[in-house]
């Protein structure tokens, strides 16, 4: 039991790295996280002994964040607040990020989600085709569009971004 539980430990931080891209809150992304985790030592005789648990992990991931889509859906967007005056604290930036990945972080959130998780799985988490599509809930040929367009998407974002940062810089 406590071998099953050490390998669920080991692939927290490609969880975490799922669920950021999946979602844009880093809260949010750690809640999907903790509900992921929970659900599997729930049911921690699910899975099979011997196997890696990533597969499994990411299936269960997927199934929680589409539900939690389903609910957005259903109840409408979550509106934030806006701050006091008073309450809003400057502090420095916790990581130093170049302009170029977050420009591409950007585009990858302005897609849909769908092609957005298609793209997550095959391209930074490395899975299969066969392996993205299952734990997807997908047909493969589904995925390979999804992929396609979602590469597309992208690519278009991102040389709509990189026209305005140089009419910007011919500007000033």
């Amino acid at each position: 039991m406590d071998e099953k539980k050490a390998a669920i430990l080991g692939e927290i931080p490609r969880l975490r790295r799922y669920a950021r891209s999946l979602l844009r809150d880093r809260d949010a992304a750690d809640d999907l996280v903790q509900d992921c985790l929970e659900r599997a030592l729930v049911r921690l005789d699910n899975w099979q002994t011997g196997e890696s648990p990533r597969r499994w992990l990411f299936t269960i991931m997927h199934h929680l964040f589409i539900d939690q889509m389903r609910k957005v859906n259903r109840r409408g967007e979550a509106a934030m607040l806006p701050l006091e005056a008073g309450e809003a604290v400057a502090r420095p930036a916790e990581q130093v990020e170049s302009i170029a990945s977050r420009e591409i972080i950007d585009a990858l959130q302005a897609i849909s989600p769908d092609r957005r998780a298609a793209l997550v799985m095959v391209a930074i988490e490395g899975f299969s085709y066969a392996e993205a599509a299952n734990i997807l809930g997908v047909p493969a040929g589904t995925l390979m569009s999804r992929i396609a367009r979602g590469r597309e998407e992208l690519r278009g974002l991102l040389d709509d971004t990189a026209r305005r940062r140089a009419i910007r810089i011919v500007e000033k």
